[in-house]
């Protein structure tokens, strides 16, 4: 995408192609615009246009552009912060409407994708978050106790077990989450774009938002060859936010994460590394994670960018550490490889903002933007359609804010990715 082929990688070279689109030229009106084709922006859009609302979005670049086409693919429930400290940090009726919300968010995932008969490699095997050292087994066993009191099918698997279905040794556990699978992620932000425009929607690329302003009650959003007028506006740009809405950006800090997709594996290799095709990450602070394409490639990926020495340091570190987790793979080869930022907020769970009155959005997914996104999406058309009202919504309003020593801290989370993993000894 745009001749850089560490931006999208994998994704790029195995999605369905794009939707035909043209950049905004001239004006248009509606009921709504919406800013960001991305999981939030088009999942709102098509829950729009198919309850009757005429809706244009508008992407800076193309669909999928950002986090929603170079993440890992892992559809989770839920976000990093342990379910029961979600009460505590939103107090108890926005805490538990989110795990709610949350909890159920791979569910409306995969309902989503068979409604719109999406080809995105769906699979709906669960996840394994797992558990490394003592430390890694005490987080698991505590987070799966706290979502099986709340009737998620969680199991916590021994390290014999974690063993089989990972392929690998070491592990001292995982914790299985039947709710969740994986998919790749650029297919399934294409696979929702050709939705929305089927049911109306009209999708404008390359249009970046560069103004907004307010006109006899109705908001004009403008671009660099036209604007959109229309009653409401919802910004749905997360961390790669530009323009007239850049606050969102700014209240997160950006931590660098690459991946590295193996060629195909033979078939005595895929039977041997997770064979139930389950998507993986550990609990490192540094995190790893990995899981199966669906012709077979291993995709690989940690915290850090590949630029710079970045580049060398991360791939060099991703080999030594496949070789010691998967001693069957041997030496390995990498296909493709690319990178992205996900954006953090300071207590690590998203933002619900107004900007002005009919102006809302959400943002602030750390990571987990699938399932977050698209339910949150819907719930931003419920809002907009009267079917939710602002208090009813399951985040709280906040004004966006920006944390001190931002720039510092992704200086330090990229330099730090690298001093890591040039040490390499974290497997």
């Amino acid at each position: 995408m745009y001749n850089d082929p560490r931006s999208h990688g994998l994704w790029e070279k195995t999605a369905p192609p794009s939707p035909a689109t043209v950049p905004l030229s001239g004006s248009q009106t509606a009921d709504v615009v919406v800013i960001g084709g991305g999981y939030t922006g088009l999942s709102a859009a098509l829950h729009l246009a198919e309850a009757g609302r005429s809706v244009v979005l508008l992407e800076a670049k193309d669909i999928g552009f950002g986090g929603a086409g170079r993440n890992v693919g892992l559809i989770n429930a839920g976000m990093w912060v342990m379910p029961d400290d979600l009460p505590g940090e939103l107090g108890a009726v926005h805490g538990e409407r989110l795990l709610d919300i949350l909890g159920n968010g791979p569910q409306a995932v995969m309902a989503l994708i068979d409604r719109h008969a999406i080809d995105c490699e769906l699979t709906r095997t669960g996840t394994l978050h797992c558990a490394v050292g003592d430390d890694g087994l005490k987080e698991i066993e505590e987070r799966g106790r706290q979502w099986g009191k709340r009737g998620a099918p969680v199991e916590v698997l021994d390290a014999a077990e974690t063993a089989r279905r990972v392929g690998a040794r070491g592990y001292r556990g995982a914790l299985l989450d039947r709710r969740a699978g994986t998919l790749q992620p650029l297919a399934y932000a294409r696979g929702l774009a050709q939705a929305a425009l089927k049911a109306g929607v009209l999708i404008y690329t390359g249009s970046p938002v560069t103004g907004w302003r307010t006109d006899g009650g109705r908001h004009v959003v403008s671009t660099g060859a036209g604007s959109v007028t229309a009653d409401w506006v919802i910004v749905a740009t997360d961390a790669y936010t530009t323009g007239p809405f850049a606050a969102v950006r700014n209240e997160q800090v950006y931590l660098p994460y690459f991946n590295l997709a193996t060629v195909p594996l033979s078939d005595n290799l895929r039977r041997s590394i997770l064979p139930e095709r389950e998507g993986c990450w550990d609990t490192r602070e540094i995190l790893s994670s990995f899981r199966m394409d669906r012709q077979g490639r291993l995709v690989f990926g940690s915290v850090g960018a590949l630029r710079g020495t970045g580049t060398a340091i991360h791939k060099g570190w991703a080999r030594r550490a496949l070789k010691k987790l998967f001693p069957q793979l041997g030496d390995v080869e990498f296909e493709a490889e690319w990178y992205g930022q996900i954006g953090m907020t300071d207590n690590a769970l998203p933002r619900f903002h107004k900007f002005a009155d009919r102006v809302v959005g959400f943002s602030g997914y750390n990571g987990r933007g699938i399932a977050p996104g698209t339910v949150f999406g819907k719930v931003l058309a419920q809002h907009v359609l009267g079917q939710l009202a602002e208090e009813d919504l399951p985040l709280p309003l906040t004004d966006p804010k920006t944390p001190a020593f931002r720039a510092l801290k992704e200086t330090y989370y990229e330099a730090g990715a690298q001093i890591a993993h040039l040490a390499g000894n974290r497997f």
